[in-house]
């Protein structure tokens, strides 16, 4: 199978004061990272969505990308414009990953990686909890975007296809903390060093 990774970085960052794609932790921005963690992980090709900022943002990312148009609609418009753009190519399922979230860990994606063609999606789990990333199957690909509207990503479609999603336990290797504020920011950085 081949799974690409979709990173979701289009937001304008408004609680934080800018582009979260741009903030930096370790000497890298959260986008780089982000592409690293789903390379690393295994994904291929991997595509980031941008939107707010997208021509800063672009330049630090070394890959693909596509620019959502209403990105300021929220995560689904993110989520919806990389599904499409997926869409054209051979993958045969993604990797959903979101950019504020610099602590999940590689070994996430490739639990998620492992279980690919035994399920239509499977969800990262912490301490029992369903998290991020998220792994779809190219089957349910327009399902997922059809009910991605607003501030939304896949979690309807999650929610209403249970027994559709395979919960894979990711504890132990890393975590799907936020970083949403400052203060947040500032306690991941504290934690890396």
């Amino acid at each position: 199978m081949t799974v690409a990774g979709l990173l979701l970085a289009a937001g304008s960052g408004s609680r934080i004061g800018g582009p979260k794609a741009l903030l930096e932790i370790g000497g890298s921005t959260l986008v780089q990272r982000g592409v690293t963690l789903l390379r690393d992980g295994g994904c291929t090709p991997v595509l980031v969505v941008l939107g707010a900022h997208a021509e800063d943002v672009r330049g630090l990312v070394d890959g693909d990308v596509v620019v959502a148009a209403d990105w300021a609609d929220g995560i689904g418009a993110s989520l919806r414009a990389g599904l499409t753009a997926l869409a054209d190519g051979p993958s045969s399922a993604c990797v959903v990953a979101l950019v504020d979230q610099p602590l999940v860990g590689v070994e996430a994606v490739r639990r998620l990686l492992a279980v690919a063609d035994r399920a239509d999606a499977a969800v990262a789990t912490y301490d029992g909890e369903p998290r991020n990333p998220v792994l779809l199957s190219r089957a349910v690909w327009e399902e997922v975007a059809f009910l991605a509207v607003g501030d939304v990503g896949a979690r309807p479609w999650l929610r209403a296809n249970a027994d559709r999603v395979l919960s894979v336990s990711c504890d132990g290797t890393g975590s799907a903390t936020d970083v949403d504020t400052a203060d947040s920011l500032a306690a991941v950085r504290d934690l890396l060093r």
